[in-house]
């Protein structure tokens, strides 16, 4: 079943395929900053994360304006799906990712969070309590198409003190690909 909303997740340390940012490796402590992060579980090859990467930028941003940390992970099978291999992370991160991207090659950190496909996001207070669950929008395949915004509706509640009107939504997106 993975983290809820209200639950604390447990720390991890993964290598980071943009160690411009962060490091060669880089772990949930280091992201996670006084006010809060957000962690998306994310992968080369989905057209849902395809179609929301500059979104996933701007988002980034405003994380950083807000004083939080922000990471992707990407947890896909790299054999059966060779766009995700780490090689192909650091050529993607290397076309101007501004975050972390870090590479869950065992899957055991998608597994214990449950995460289910990408991109699926969490926003964590400072104490790595889960606040938010689930989609960024209700379009990321097609910006055009948003009339729903379920995270950043979360996340400015959160910087307001406030509880999200909606902790948890589903995430729309491809399966991660187990092994």
């Amino acid at each position: 079943m993975g983290y809820e909303p209200g639950d604390k997740v447990a720390e991890f340390s993964l290598p980071n395929a943009n160690s411009s940012v962060g490091g060669a490796e880089l772990s949930l402590g280091e992201v996670v900053t006084e006010v809060g992060a957000i962690v998306v579980f994310e992968c080369n090859h989905c057209p849902y994360v395809v179609g929301s990467i500059e979104r996933i930028e701007r988002l980034a941003q405003r994380t950083r304006d807000l004083g939080m940390g922000f990471v992707g992970i990407n947890s896909n099978d790299a054999v059966n799906y060779p766009d995700d291999s780490f090689a192909n992370m650091e050529k993607r991160a290397a076309k101007g990712m501004s975050y972390p991207y870090l590479h869950d090659e065992s899957q055991s950190v998608a597994t214990e969070w449950g995460a289910e496909r990408t991109p699926e996001f969490y926003l964590l207070d400072a104490d790595g309590v889960v606040v938010y669950r689930g989609r960024m929008d209700n379009s990321p395949s097609d910006p055009t198409k948003v009339s729903a915004h379920d995270l950043q509706d979360a996340l400015d509640a959160f910087s307001l003190g406030e509880k999200p009107p909606v902790d948890r939504t589903r995430s729309i997106g491809c399966s991660v690909k187990w092994k």
